[in-house]
């Protein structure tokens, strides 16, 4: 089982949005069969196998084994992933992008590069996993305290000219075999862990912002 996986399909991304069905796949994290399910979700067996098939036509279910049961023969399932994440490739229509208005300020624009992240990365590891290999990545999460908007301006400066830098000092255009990569860069306001706290966290971000930002429809 996966930690966390991307659906790529319009219509498997469907049916997961089916508020039994992604009941059925949280459930399934561990094995499990529709009559040990259907006590769970308080379904009939029968309406709850119906799902399990669904769910396994689109590869978001896997047989990890069969079972006696009295005179019939039970199936065992298990979620392929513990998590999942619906790529923008499911709305290959209307997903966002980048660059149709690179604004580095703008809250939406960030929006849309993270929505090119996992569109990107999920093609990786999509073809990564037919091929059995592993895709090249990292990634950097942290959290910092800024005392002023005056200091978080001057760490995005700092921070640009870094990897300005960086990126000047590795960047080789003729490399016979190289590989270009992608570099992603974001800082946004955190959001407390406790609901109470969720109405201050939006006010706060709404008045860090600039005036037209804060207004964005």
């Amino acid at each position: 089982m996966w930690e966390v996986a991307v659906i790529e399909d319009a219509v498997a991304a469907e049916v997961t949005l089916d508020p039994i069905r992604a009941r059925l796949l949280a459930e399934l994290v561990r094995p499990g069969s529709a009559s040990s399910l259907a006590a769970r979700v308080g379904q009939p067996r029968q309406k709850v196998n119906y799902h399990l098939r669904e769910l396994e036509r689109h590869g978001l279910l896997e047989l990890v084994g069969e079972r006696r049961k009295g005179n019939m023969t039970e199936r065992v399932l298990q979620a392929t992933a513990s998590s999942y994440v619906i790529s923008p490739a499911a709305l290959a229509a209307v997903e966002p992008d980048p660059a149709r208005s690179p604004d580095r300020l703008s809250a939406r624009w960030l929006l849309a590069v993270g929505a090119r992240l996992v569109r990107d990365v999920g093609t990786l590891i999509t073809g990564a996993t037919k091929g059995g290999e592993r895709v090249a990545t990292y990634a950097l999460d942290g959290e910092v305290r800024f005392a002023t908007a005056h200091d978080r301006a001057a760490f995005a400066d700092e921070l640009t000219n870094a990897v300005t830098g960086l990126v000047a000092k590795y960047h080789d255009e003729k490399a016979a075999g190289g590989r270009a990569h992608r570099i992603i860069v974001a800082i946004h306001p955190s959001i407390p862990q406790t609901a109470s706290d969720d109405t201050k966290a939006t006010e706060t971000a709404a008045s860090d912002l600039p005036a037209d930002e804060g207004n964005e429809s």
